[in-house]
């Protein structure tokens, strides 16, 4: 099964690689890249030269990573992009890197160095030149390393260092290589932003071409190229925000020629199913099939527990159901869906990236399904698609909509899942998100949802003793999913939801909130 991606593209033809050396702050990386109207993909950091120069970037980012250069499994990178007259800027396991690698001196220090530093600029050609630096020559850079460039290599300048006169910044102004031992990409280092943007702009030579109405035009162009003039593509629809911009897409490109399913799995919130289908039905042109598979779903879920189990249970039957269906309405060539890239991050699709959970629309798709996969959305974070939406035309109401994940409420009822379990904690996140609502918490959060967490507590109901789940309530602000912070919703709003749930819910016992960031948390249960 091959994949259709936009790698052809006009807005993507200028793009710069960075290398990922499995730094936390990798991501944030591309997300700030992108921010500034530069396409750019991250690639394992031992990927050969060949295949870099392949994908003909304007310049390429070495990450920062938890490792020593030290180490004795030290991740490495070919050494030759030095020599390829692309630009380079390493940040922090990056600059040590490069140094080392270069002829220069890394001292292994005896210490972390975490947080907040200061740092005076030496040379404002070619990072520091914006406007915000130019009547300051110290700065504050965010540190979060344990090695430390004592030296730098024959050929570089020194372009800023620390109070203590640490190397902080070094650049080879006629090979284009520089490096900064901060993080210009975090928020605790003002100026960071602009630092990228130097780099970008005025080392690299890049442009913005990176916008979501570029992306709009490109993909719609190449899903024509690609399906041709007579074939067909059939979509999976789940009604969130992922999955409705590519029925979209799909439209303004083939109008009549996609179709569309949606797989009732009888996991969703209350009412949304209906939601759902008259959404689509009115807004697509293309055929639009609503398959009731809820019985069907409980049965292959009853009696498990384990949620990785639920996921590879729910994501199997929804291909099952899909297949039958998609294979029935004819002649099909294509299959689209909504796949972003933290869904490829969290499956471990990206090399190197650690299994969190699995995301039914990653892989686990039959070669004998007989259909090449589009999936337009592939390389773009959750805010990057909502941009996208607002390209398309799309209403707010869908586009505000929260995110939801593929198996649904099954990842949000710790233990087996059954009816009786499923319309109880519909009815308590309907309570939920019904008073965050009215109390105009909505357009804040990212996420917010309820969870029956499988415990049962004693309470009192009345007069009498009541033994009866509780149920948590989960609430995140994030912009894009990869982190999270817990949201601190007023006291009296989280008051109220709790007095109506277990006032409406006979039930429910007790309510609880959590306060777990993401990481160490993730923001599902399960």
């Amino acid at each position: 099964m091959e994949h259709f991606l936009s790698e052809k593209s006009t807005s993507m033809r200028e793009k710069v690689i960075i290398l990922d050396f499995g730094g936390q702050y990798s991501m944030l990386i591309a997300r700030r890249i992108r921010e500034a109207g530069v396409y750019c993909e991250l690639m394992p950091h031992n990927t050969p030269w060949n295949k870099i120069e392949e994908a003909e970037p304007a310049g390429i980012i070495l990450s920062g990573s938890p490792a020593s250069v030290y180490g004795p499994d030290a991740p490495q990178c070919d050494p030759k992009i030095y020599k390829g007259g692309i630009p380079v800027l390493g940040i922090c396991y990056g600059m040590q890197l490069l140094a080392r690698d270069l002829g220069g001196t890394v001292k292994k220090g005896n210490r972390s160095e975490f947080g907040r530093t200061t740092f005076e600029i030496i040379e404002a050609e070619p990072l520091f030149i914006d406007d915000l630096f130019k009547n300051r020559k110290s700065l504050y850079g965010w540190m979060s390393h344990q090695d430390e460039v004592l030296e730098a290599p024959h050929g570089f300048s020194v372009l800023a260092r620390t109070e203590n006169d640490a190397i902080a910044a070094i650049g080879d102004h006629d090979r284009k290589i520089y490096g900064v031992q901060f993080h210009p990409e975090v928020f605790h280092t003002p100026g960071g932003g602009s630092i990228l943007k130097s780099f970008l702009y005025n080392v690299c030579r890049c442009s913005r071409t990176w916008s979501a109405r570029s992306f709009v035009e490109d993909a719609v162009l190449e899903i024509r190229q690609a399906v041709g003039e007579k074939d067909k593509v059939v979509c999976a629809l789940s009604g969130g925000v992922d999955s409705t911009v590519v029925a979209f897409m799909l439209d303004q490109a083939l109008g009549e020629r996609a179709k569309y399913i949606f797989v009732d799995h009888g996991l969703l919130r209350l009412d949304e199913a209906r939601q759902v289908s008259r959404l689509f039905s009115e807004r697509l042109r293309g055929r639009f099939m609503h398959i009731d598979a809820r019985e069907r779903f409980l049965q292959k879920l009853a009696g498990v527990t384990d949620p990785e189990e639920k996921r590879k249970i729910i994501g199997a039957e929804f291909i099952a159901v899909f297949k039958e269906t998609a294979l029935s309405m004819g002649d099909i060539s294509f299959l689209a869906q909504g796949t972003i890239y933290p869904d490829i991050i969290e499956s471990g699709s990206v090399k190197g990236a650690a299994v969190i959970k699995s995301h039914h629309n990653v892989g686990g798709l039959p070669e004998e399904l007989g259909f090449d996969l589009i999936e337009p959305l592939r390389e773009l974070f959750k805010d990057e698609v909502r941009l996208v939406g607002v390209e398309l035309g799309l209403p707010e109401s869908i586009l505000k909509r929260q995110p939801f994940p593929g198996p649904g409420l099954a990842v949000r009822i710790i233990g087996e899942i059954t009816a009786e379990k499923l319309a109880l904690l519909q009815k308590a996140d309907a309570i939920f998100r019904e008073e965050v609502g009215k109390a105009e918490q909505d357009g804040e959060l990212w996420q917010y949802f309820a969870v029956l967490t499988g415990i049962n507590v004693v309470g009192v109901k009345g007069d009498d003793r009541h033994y009866g789940p509780v149920i948590a309530l989960r609430a995140v602000v994030s912009e894009d999913a990869m982190t999270a912070d817990w949201a601190r919703l007023p006291h009296d709003l989280l008051e109220k939801v709790s007095a109506r749930i277990t006032g409406e819910i006979p039930e429910a016992a007790r309510v609880v909130y959590d306060i777990t960031s993401k990481p160490p948390g993730t923001i599902e249960w399960e």
